[in-house]
């Protein structure tokens, strides 16, 4: 299967505009939900590992137009990990507060601690998309604002923080399909707004937003993959091989890491009953 990256440091421009949202052909949606579960109860059992390392974090990004399933994505790829070392985080307009500070402060504050997950619904990305698009800072401001993004995110991978980011892309077409389905289902019209549909008209601006944050912005520590997601199982199951990938490339470390402990431990417990007089 040909992979949606760019090599980090070429001059290849990633953009969504050039490359199709489609399921490639030849694939069967059941066994690529079979595959699914497999990976999404294995992609359990290293979070359960690597919060019990807690040597390294991992923080999970979704962008995406309206409809491209960022929720959906997060609840299949991640339905058996720990709730209690997984959070998952949706960046809203920001407060007056966050307003008060630069564009990062309330980012970094929810950057996931050693041995948790982080999944952002939305992210930083925002101030340099609608931000942009709607002119809602000078030009200048959101150009400076790549560089601070791609410092930010190496910042993090140099304190053990594996960053993956997944754009999910959709086309013109799917989204209306999507948004006139939540239209007519009553109970998932709730999350339809009138400012939905107007966003659609901005679908050039946004795109060219996009092509310039997913080049801009994809480095050697932190790579964007761009996710063809107009077929919702196709979009899990790209999602979670490149989750489960990361995380069992660190799986001898933090087996390692625990055997240590584990034996520090018996250590610990064997000097206390030595002085304790126990058996």
């Amino acid at each position: 299967m040909k992979k949606n990256t760019t090599p980090p440091g070429k001059t290849l421009r990633l953009d969504p505009r050039k490359i199709s949202p489609q399921l490639p052909e030849g694939l069967d949606a059941n066994d690529g939900k079979k595959e699914l579960e497999g990976l999404t109860e294995d992609i359990g059992r290293l979070q359960e590992l690597m919060y019990s390392a807690s040597t390294h974090a991992v923080l999970v990004l979704f962008q995406g137009m309206d409809t491209s399933g960022k929720d959906g994505t997060i609840r299949k790829v991640f339905q058996r990990t720990d709730p209690l070392g997984c959070q998952a985080v949706s960046f809203k307009s920001p407060t007056e507060t966050e307003l008060a500070h630069d564009f990062l402060w309330r980012v970094h504050a929810k950057a996931p601690p050693r041995g948790h997950i982080g999944l952002f619904n939305r992210s930083h990305y925002e101030d340099v998309l609608i931000a942009r698009v709607r002119s809602l800072v000078d030009k200048q401001v959101w150009e400076d604002r790549y560089k601070a993004i791609n410092d930010f995110e190496h910042m993090l991978t140099r304190n053990r923080t594996i960053v993956l980011k997944f754009f999910l892309h959709i086309d013109l077409e799917e989204q209306e399909r999507r948004l006139l389905a939540r239209e007519r289902e009553v109970e998932k019209s709730w999350k339809l707004t009138a400012q939905d549909w107007r966003e659609r008209k901005l679908w050039d601006a946004y795109m060219a937003a996009y092509a310039d944050a997913l080049s801009l912005c994809h480095t050697e520590h932190a790579p964007w993959t761009i996710v063809p997601s107009n077929k919702k199982w196709y979009r899990n199951l790209i999602v979670a091989r490149a989750v489960h990938a990361a995380l069992k490339n660190h799986e001898k470390g933090w087996q390692e890491t625990l055997a240590a402990l584990s034996k520090q431990r018996r250590a610990e417990i064997k000097k206390y009953r030595q002085e304790d007089g126990s058996s």
